[in-house]
């Protein structure tokens, strides 16, 4: 090869796009537990501080022994001091385990990743901004004032949500129905287990 044909190459190679680098696949997750089996399929590529924490604690086994333990339901008595009403359960980690908790993770805000609290979404619990730590939620329904800019929280900057239940909507529906007292599922729903699920 030329000194000139190397000069070519060489400028060839520097104009070229660099290759983009693979977005990573969805995440699917299983969560087991005493009304049924829940699917998840986790976004990482849109929510991947929010996808790591929450498998952060699937990889740890903090969930196992976990519960839902909270029902919202659009009735009366149920959301009494809320004027903008939602319909969502919510779980978290073994609370023998608490002590285990990670520190509190930043909110990936709905207007930066573009996921919506769609029917099957699921979300971090918070009270303020950067706050959320274990407790996650799953929507029943879409649930537009749960999104940055939504009137749920007061402070008007929604929930992170990180992906969706792909299979077992049935039986975040039972958890939904099943008996309360107020919004505290009594008896709570255990979580048996919840483990990644091996790529097809």
């Amino acid at each position: 090869m030329t000194a000139i044909q190397s000069a070519c190459l060489a400028v060839l190679l520097f104009l070229a796009p660099a290759a983009k680098p693979e977005s990573p696949k969805p995440v699917r997750v299983v969560l087991q537990t005493d009304k049924g089996e829940i699917e998840l399929e986790l976004d990482e590529a849109r929510a991947p501080k929010t996808v790591r924490n929450f498998l952060a604690y699937v990889d740890a086994g903090l969930f196992e022994n976990g519960v839902f333990h909270r029902t919202v339901k659009r009735k009366p008595d149920n959301q009494p001091n809320n004027t903008v009403k939602i319909e969502v359960i919510q779980g978290g980690i073994n609370p023998a385990r608490e002590s285990e908790a990670l520190p509190p993770i930043p909110l990936e805000r709905t207007n930066a990743t573009g996921l919506k609290h769609k029917d099957g979404t699921i979300s971090m619990a918070r009270d303020t901004p950067d706050s959320a730590r274990s407790d996650f939620f799953i929507c029943m329904g879409d649930q537009p004032e749960l999104d940055f800019g939504g009137k749920r929280n007061p402070d008007g900057q929604g929930f992170g949500a990180f992906g969706r239940v792909v299979k077992g909507m049935d039986v975040v529906r039972a958890i939904q129905r099943a008996p309360a007292e107020g919004q505290k599922l009594t008896p709570a729903i255990k979580i048996l287990r919840a483990s990644r699920k091996a790529r097809q």
